[in-house]
């Protein structure tokens, strides 16, 4: 069996680590690693990821049935360069990548029933994919590299083709190693043809946690410094367990004793300076999410791209009635949202709408959406995403009158410590409510690991592309998710929407949920998708050091 190492593992998240182990639920040896057909439409018979037989292939007959149940309408075409790029912040330039040259990407919206069109033109000196989160898709245009499409090779072009049939706020994102801790991310708006809710005005929200490119630190070099505990270059490539990363500041030959001092502290300068400082979190804690605000000290965070000291600003009239699709894009970050002087009335969490709801605040898991609706009052008012645990947080401006002032960037409205209503507390609109129907399949998961070895993982595996937790089409399954550990976690399932019905909620539909430290997620989705689909936590660093696993269509 080919084991990939954890250069592949960074260099793709769906890639094997560790020798021997065990596919979950299965007997049959992998299939061979087939190449991919040229067009990237996903044609029958196409990519064959590795893993045991038995299962639905991301491009297998079954898969094609399923999208054509989703009809076809019009087609609706974009196109993405993801390339290298200096962006502005705000009065501060890093170097990223990112789709277009912006931040966030350029926004996608089409009507629910279109058909998405996406040709991604990989212009990055590494591979990558495109994900669009949160989206009820074909499993050959999911984006998982090695698992639905190998990743798309520098200088390669790819179309992402497939029915969009429910509306929704979604986020379009890379799928490869830490890359959507950089700028590749954007988001994807479906509007419904038949649009119940009345409003005047929309604002897109998309929030961030930023490193790239602050003195010296890139994604990959932070979650080198939490894996092993020290600061290595690597600038996405990776390396094995216990190798030195060799650059040129590294050499075979180590100097010693008091002859070298000075060429040694020279060398540790050299090394700080091209790595940069330590960006390990330390001294967090959040009473909301019952424990550390995470695994990353980042040094900004950001709303719409844009640094608190020089804010996005929304302009509206007084009596304006608006649309917030709020997005958190961000990596290891849950934030606290609240519009200084208003309440929001929640309308849909992950697209998915709900009994509307008033509530001062919001808690915001990495990759969750709301939408929430507010009535705008006369004046200029902070809308601040407080970066749980950790201190800091993004801002963005909401003006109504001609005044030229903004909110101070220490902004803090006292809605953030208000009524909060959790997404277990959502009721579903009576639309998107799952019907009443006992479970055909029960799965338990337990999430390890913890902070010091950051060795995350489900059932003390971590990932390998040969896992599969089995169900079959028509079947109402039960996931249960028992948390382990010390952190909370916010968990995704591709391509599928659940209910959650736990004791204490309700079943709103979601498709990214928070479970806290010592409790469990409990779930209910209809498996009606047939494929390879990931479910893995939203926390990048947690993910991407094993955090994952897949669910698997029998055939």
């Amino acid at each position: 069996m080919h084991t990939p190492s954890r250069r592949t593992l960074l260099r793709a998240p769906i890639a094997a680590i560790g020798s021997g182990l065990l596919a979950a639920c299965s007997d049959d040896g992998p299939h061979p690693h087939s190449p991919h057909p040229g067009s990237g439409v996903g044609v029958e018979g196409g990519f064959v990821p590795q893993g045991p037989k038995g299962y639905v292939n991301p491009s297998g007959p079954e898969v094609h049935a399923a999208e054509r149940r989703r009809g076809s309408g019009p087609v609706r075409t974009f196109r993405f360069t993801a390339a290298p790029v200096t962006v502005d912040l705000g009065g501060r330039s890093v170097s990223t990548w990112a789709y277009d040259g912006r931040l966030p990407g350029p926004e996608v919206r089409i009507t629910a029933g279109d058909v998405l069109s996406i040709n991604l033109a990989n212009r990055l000196p590494t591979t990558t994919t495109l994900h669009s989160h949160g989206v009820r898709m074909r499993c050959d245009m999911d984006g998982v590299p090695d698992l639905t499409q190998p990743a798309i090779a520098s200088g390669e072009d790819f179309t992402y083709r497939f029915t969009v049939s429910h509306p929704g706020t979604y986020l379009l994102h890379s799928h490869v190693g830490m890359q959507p801790d950089r700028g590749l991310y954007a988001p994807l708006i479906v509007q419904d043809p038949k649009e119940p809710l009345a409003y005047d005005k929309e604002w897109v929200i998309v929030l961030d946690d930023w490193v790239d490119g602050v003195d010296g630190s890139t994604p990959d070099r932070v979650f080198n410094e939490l894996v092993h505990g020290r600061m290595k270059p690597m600038d996405g490539m990776g390396m094995r367990p216990g190798h030195m990363a060799m650059g040129p500041e590294h050499s075979s030959a180590r100097p010693s004793g008091s002859a070298h001092a000075s060429k040694s502290a020279s060398k540790s300068a050299a090394r700080k300076s091209a790595t940069g400082p330590s960006r390990a979190l330390h001294n967090s804690y959040s009473h909301i999410l019952h424990s550390e605000g995470g695994s990353v000290a980042y040094p900004y965070y950001l709303a719409n791209g844009r640094l608190p000291t020089q804010p996005s600003v929304f302009q509206a009239r007084p009596g304006d009635r608006i649309r917030l699709r709020i997005i958190n894009a961000g990596a290891d970050t849950a934030f606290r949202v609240a519009l200084g002087g208003h309440t929001m009335t929640v309308t849909h969490t992950d697209g998915y709408p709900v009994e509307h709801t008033r509530t001062d605040a919001l808690i915001i898991g990495m990759a969750e959406r709301y939408d929430v609706l507010v009535t705008v009052k006369d004046g200029v008012f902070p809308l601040v995403a407080l970066a749980e645990g950790k201190k800091a947080h993004a801002l963005a401006v909401l003006r109504t009158n001609k005044s030229k002032t903004v909110p101070a960037a220490t902004a803090r409205p006292s809605e953030l410590d208000g009524k909060l209503v959790p997404a277990r507390r959502l009721e579903p609109h009576a639309s998107v409510a799952l019907s009443d129907r006992e479970p055909d399949r029960m799965l338990r998961i337990r999430l390890t690991g913890g902070m010091k070895l950051y060795d995350w993982g489900m059932d003390h595996l971590p990932y390998s592309v040969t896992q599969r937790h089995p169900v079959r089409a028509g079947e109402r399954v039960r996931l249960t998710l028992v948390n382990a550990t010390d952190m909370w976690h916010p968990l995704h399932l591709h391509g599928h929407t659940f209910s959650l019905t736990g004791l204490d909620a309700v079943g709103a539909r979601k498709d990214t949920a928070l479970v806290l430290p010592h409790r469990k997620l409990v779930v209910d989705f209809d498996a009606d998708n047939p494929g390879l689909w990931m479910l893995h936590c939203h926390n990048q660093y947690h993910s991407e050091s094993g955090m994952m696993t897949i669910l698997g269509y029998r055939s």
